[in-house]
């Protein structure tokens, strides 16, 4: 499945915002560099041991000289080790701190990008390429790159044997440095169309265990296990592939590097022949070319990492350059309930040109209830979007108590506004925390009050824990009034000046119905504003207006029953049974 294509962007601010996460890791990424500066000190100590004994020892067979060399040997490999696994650690936790810092930066523009473009790749990743990008900072690959720098130093020093050593040291560094960037070129592609591939899979997973009871009552569980198993069949082909092409090079990388050990262990023994080399240096220049040229093996071995987390960082640096951080916002004290809606067009998030809807105005103040009716995708699901700053206006502007949504801090608008909207979800964890919108601090007695206010606080006690009871995302054991009538709650806690409901009485039975009725009166007496978009006329009782929409344009608005004589008449029963209520 190919990436939603979307208008390029200037990567600028996310990179610029990556950058800024980085610098915050400069102290644990320069105490991780000194250290690897000591090790690599400290590696000299095999070849320098080994030059000794042969030189030294073997010729004075001095056993105090091979005892105290080798004591010395024993304690500085001990000093590499501890400083070996400290810079580990250290660098674990700078990987560990990049996560913390971008976290709930990312996740909050995932969410915020997700309302706007529900498919965006980039959004739909975001968290696990975050989790790649901290994974690449505490991978060996990084180490291998602090430790790149010492291998001129070994080669040097290759260089100081005999001139033929370093010769040979460069070009095999040479070629393991193709070998990287060849294993960069041909696996690039790999990578990403394995990645694609697994996170369409991914995202099919997660829909088809949501969907479970819906998907076994329609029999639908082969079909979708066979739609589920092609797709990973494909991104485990792509993920072969992948891994077969750095595989390749990797492999290849290893054993070009054990053959210049050998090779220079040749060399130096044709050298010795010569009389141009000692013994102990023989040995210690095939030990000093395997330590020169250990970072570029490395670096190819975990090609991979590193170019995951180049293609994890661009997709983050699209994310954040398209959801910047909004300047703060003087706060606002509690609207009034005063809805202005001028002209209001919107463009639907999946990059289509037709607004879906066009022109809308009308007006709503304090304790008056709207009714939004018309036909299947006449544009009153976008209306309530739109009024709940979720999605924003191609055109027009909407004000609450004068002032435009974009004023309010998201934050703050939602708490002053209640939204049902017609797919109802709930959150794992109790009833009460649904009710609460997930706020730690929120009080036992707001909660209740909003239960009673949707006169759902009798059905929550007879669940078997009461508002402690657990439920998942799909609502568990709950039925779908019972879930609607708690997302009603939801929507009413904390009081807020407009109530949304979108469609609110779909899953209702008739005594859901009448709590509904009481709930928007109840709104209105306490001087909210309530929008209630509906095909059933049930949930219209309490309605004093009545806007119609068709193919996303205003047909009518005006006082309810005024609307049904002239506007609504021909639509048969469903006409009748709104007069009905009306009478009633």
């Amino acid at each position: 499945m190919a990436e939603t294509p979307h208008p390029r962007i200037d990567l600028a601010p996310g990179l610029a915002e990556l950058a800024a996460a980085r610098a915050a890791l400069r102290e644990g990424v320069a105490i991780a560099f000194v250290f690897s500066a000591f090790v690599n000190l400290l590696m000299l100590t095999a070849p320098l041991y080994m030059l000794q004994v042969y030189d030294r020892v073997l010729a004075s067979h001095s056993v105090e000289t091979l005892v105290a060399l080798s004591l010395l040997m024993a304690f500085l490999f001990l000093l590499l080790g501890l400083l070996d696994h400290a810079r580990g650690r250290v660098m674990a936790r700078v990987g560990a701190r990049l996560q913390q810092g971008l976290d709930a930066r990312v996740m909050s523009a995932a969410l915020r990008r997700l309302t706007l473009a529900p498919q965006d790749p980039a959004a739909l990743a975001a968290q696990r390429d975050l989790d790649a990008l901290a994974r690449f900072w505490a991978s060996p690959v990084l180490l291998a790159l602090f430790d790149a720098p010492w291998s001129p130093v070994f080669i040097a020093a290759l260089f100081v044997f005999h001139p033929w050593l370093g010769w040979l040291a460069v070009a095999g560094g040479l070629l393991l440095v193709l070998f990287s960037w060849a294993n960069q070129r041909r696996t690039e592609r790999p990578l990403k169309t394995a990645t694609i591939a697994t996170l369409a899979t991914d995202r099919l997973g997660e829909t088809l265990k949501a969907e479970a009871e819906l998907i076994q009552a329609l029999g639908m569980s082969a079909a979708a296990f066979a739609r589920w198993q092609d797709g990973r069949d494909r991104a485990m082909v792509a993920s072969l592939a992948a891994s077969d092409t750095g595989g390749r090079w990797s492999v290849l990388a290893r054993t070009f590097r054990l053959f210049l050990q050998s090779a220079m262990l040749g060399l130096a023994a044709w050298l010795v022949l010569r009389d141009d080399l000692s013994a102990g240096a023989m040995i210690a220049a095939s030990v000093l070319m395997g330590r020169a040229l250990q970072p570029v093996e490395q670096a190819v071995g975990q090609w991979s990492t590193v170019a995951r987390a180049g293609q994890a960082r661009a997709r983050l640096a699209d994310l954040l350059s398209r959801t910047p951080l909004s300047d703060p916002r003087t706060p606002l004290p509690r609207p009034a309930a005063r809805i202005e809606v001028q002209g209001l067009s919107v463009l639907p998030p999946d990059g289509t040109s037709t607004p879906a809807l066009r022109g809308v105005s009308f007006s709503l103040g304090p304790g008056q209830a709207m009714g939004v009716i018309g036909p299947s995708g006449a544009g009153k699901s976008t209306l309530a979007r739109a009024l709940v700053g979720v999605w924003r206006p191609a055109a027009g502007r909407i004000r609450l108590d004068g002032a435009t949504l974009d004023q309010y801090d998201p934050d703050a608008l939602g708490q002053w506004i209640g939204y049902l909207p017609q797919r109802m979800m709930l959150f794992d964890g109790t009833v009460a925390e649904n009710i609460a919108r997930l706020q730690p601090d929120a009080t036992p007695e707001r909660i209740i009050a909003a239960a009673r206010a949707a006169a759902a606080h009798e059905m929550i006690l007879q669940l078997p824990d009461g508002y402690d009871t657990r439920i998942t995302a799909n609502g568990s054991r709950l039925s779908g009034g019972q879930i609607q009538r708690i997302g009603l709650a939801r929507a009413l806690y904390g009081d807020p000046v407009l109530l949304i409901l979108d469609e609110p009485n779909a899953s209702l039975d008739n005594d859901g119905a009448q709590a509904l009725n009481q709930a928007v009166r109840a709104a209105k007496a306490a001087g909210a504003a309530v929008l209630v978009m509906a095909h059933r006329p049930a949930a219209l009782q309490e309605c004093d207006l009545l806007l119609v929409l068709k193919d996303g344009a205003l047909t009518a608005a005006g006082p309810r029953d005024t609307i049904l004589r002239e506007a609504v008449r021909n639509a048969g029963d469903i006409a009748r049974a709104i007069g009905q209520g009306a009478t009633a």
